[in-house]
């Protein structure tokens, strides 16, 4: 598994997300080699550093971007991998 190089802190951006969601995407996070004292739950970064991670939930998939630039108080950022989650029939994330 690659790890998630970073330095700084991981923002992960939670648009009121359902609670197993969020729980199994910080497990996911961390299993990426992120530390669990690293990664600030937002939903609107503040303060955002070049070079820093910023994270979205989604149901399937975790996006995981470095930022690039920032102008204006807004991020550019490109992506550095997709993580996907994988759910059993009744919706219980197994993976």
């Amino acid at each position: 598994m690659e790890k998630i190089q970073y330095s700084g802190t991981v923002w992960a951006i939670n648009h009121n997300n359902p609670e197993p969601l969020v729980t199994h995407c910080l497990k996911k996070l961390q299993d990426y080699g992120i530390k669990k004292e690293d990664i600030r739950l937002t939903d609107a970064p503040e303060n955002v550093q070049v070079g820093e991670i910023v994270v979205e939930m989604w149901p399937y998939h975790i996006d995981v971007a470095r930022v690039r630039t920032i102008r204006n108080e807004s991020f550019i950022s490109g992506s550095v991998m997709q993580i996907e989650l994988k759910a059993d029939e009744q919706g219980n994330y197994i993976d």
